[in-house]
């Protein structure tokens, strides 16, 4: 009996291999993923200038992807366009619909796009250095990412990580300058382009820190990275709605975080043990389902 071939998924294969491109080919991708429709419209000539590449480096990007030519690369986006617009159109009803529901597809199907990224090994070898470093930063500026800071902070000091979380850039420029080799930051930025984050980790990486970047596809911070992990932000015209993008940055650093755990499982059994008894402590008794910590 003869099977169909699968799909031929040209957005999942750009997920899939995006740890494995190279600066130009992040550029590439990300051109293509911020537009579906307009990227299996344009011409070679215009994929090239817009992403700020060469014609023959489009060529070698459809090739690495399976495909015969530019040609077939058009082919396969629009044919994934067209299918999937439903899912990925900004939806003129949104208004109309329960605002509960709106947001709640929309985070559903932005952490479906994302857990397509993540790379095990990238994820494994960026926990092992939080867990050797002597220090860890985590970076971030403006909304989420600044949100997301203070998470990573919250999140792995109970697996007993030396971690402190900056916002303000001229502070962040201040301790990057002194850290060593024996230092990690955590930067978090959705865009990966604010000038003042990339001038903090510039520093912290001239005195020798290692960088584990939570940012978009091709963007100047990953092109940094030490260890890159994918963030992807999935916007509507649905304006009132806040970003989704932060889910995608607190689904990376908790599957980060668990990698970390599990790469200690007794040391972080204990110190969550630990934690646990002092919360039930002051709470006047015991409840083994409460969370850690409020």
């Amino acid at each position: 009996m003869q099977h169909a071939l699968p799909p031929f998924d040209i957005v999942s294969r750009i997920a899939q291999r995006s740890a494995t491109f190279s600066a130009t080919e992040q550029k590439i991708a990300q051109l293509i993923l911020a537009d579906l429709p307009a990227a299996s419209a344009a011409s070679i000539d215009a994929l090239a200038a817009q992403a700020g590449v060469s014609k023959a480096s489009v060529t070698r990007f459809a090739r690495a992807l399976g495909c015969a030519d530019v040609r077939e690369l058009k082919r396969w986006l629009a044919q994934a366009s067209a299918i999937g617009s439903r899912f990925l159109a900004p939806r003129a009803d949104a208004a109309q619909q329960e605002p509960a529901d709106v947001i709640l597809d929309d985070i559903v199907t932005l952490l479906q796009r994302n857990r397509a990224f993540f790379n095990r090994e990238v994820i494994a070898a960026a926990a092992q250095a939080l867990r050797d470093a002597r220090q860890v930063l985590a970076f971030g500026m403006g909304g989420s990412s600044s949100i997301m800071a203070d998470e990573a902070r919250n999140r792995l000091m109970r697996l007993g990580v030396p971690i402190t979380s900056y916002q303000d850039a001229v502070l962040q420029r201040m301790v990057a300058a002194t850290l060593d080799e024996r230092c990690v930051v955590l930067a978090f930025s959705v865009s990966g382009q604010g000038a003042e984050l990339l001038h903090s980790v510039a520093i912290a990486q001239e005195y020798g820190a290692r960088l584990i970047a939570f940012t978009a596809l091709g963007s100047p911070l990953a092109r940094r990275a030490d260890w890159w992990i994918p963030v992807q932000a999935l916007e509507t015209d649905f304006v009132f709605k806040p970003s989704s993008s932060r889910y995608a940055m607190l689904l990376a650093l908790d599957v980060l975080a668990t990698a970390l755990a599990q790469l200690q499982p007794e040391h972080s059994q204990e110190l969550l043990r630990r934690i646990k008894f002092v919360l039930d402590a002051e709470r006047g008794g015991a409840d083994a389902r409460h969370p850690l910590g409020d």
